[in-house]
């Protein structure tokens, strides 16, 4: 059974335009009773900014830790498990000030572990999570895609490619805040966008 982890960040829920994009997508995968979706919402997580005091937890020999660095080292410990186990990722971007959201590179921050998801070598880092893919939903209000303000598809690509994972795609809807026509041409295109990805 294919596996689906995904990972929700807006501030709206459900109601977030990232995240009706992704739910469409997962609407229409999970039809098929080989696959299997776990779902996220790292807003609705509320993990704090990573600390000095979590990633010694991290570093420190699990038999060697304390009752409360066990209980850090456990936060991230759950959340690259879970990561590991999924076949396919999920991300459901929204863009606030030109960034992914706060909450979403906090859980990013538990992932990015030194010889767990990723090792450094002599011409490198190498991500150690190989064979599963990524499929980014991207909301914006304005049109940035491949501008520099754009700081999202890069930064995503980077951070995914660093742990392993280079079978990126991208569903963008830009212009949501631009009238709503274009918001309706936005949702259209990036709707015909799911069903070719799906359609395999």
């Amino acid at each position: 059974m294919k596996t689906v982890l995904a990972i929700f960040s807006s501030l709206n829920g459900i109601q977030g335009n990232s995240s009706k994009l992704a739910n469409e997508y997962l609407s229409k995968i999970e039809n098929n009773d080989s696959v299997r979706v776990n779902r996220v919402d790292v807003a609705s997580l509320a993990l704090p900014h990573l600390t000095g005091e979590e990633m010694q937890a991290w570093m420190t020999e699990p038999s060697k830790r304390s009752e409360s660095q066990q209980a850090l080292a456990n936060v991230s410990d759950d959340i690259v498990e879970t990561v590991k186990a999924a076949d396919e990722i999920v991300l459901a971007v929204p863009m606030y000030n030109f960034g992914i959201p706060s909450s979403l590179k906090a859980y990013f921050d538990r992932i990015a572990r030194a010889g767990i998801t990723f090792k450094y070598s002599e011409t490198g880092p190498v991500g150690l999570l190989e064979n599963k893919s990524a499929t980014v939903f991207a909301a914006r209000g304005g049109v940035y895609a491949g501008s520099d303000f754009d700081t999202q598809t890069p930064y995503l690509k980077h951070f995914l490619n660093f742990i392993g994972i280079s079978d990126v795609k991208f569903v963008y809807a830009e212009g949501l805040n631009m009238g709503e026509e274009k918001a309706n041409s936005a949702f259209a295109e990036a709707n015909e966008k799911i069903i070719e990805l799906t359609r395999g």
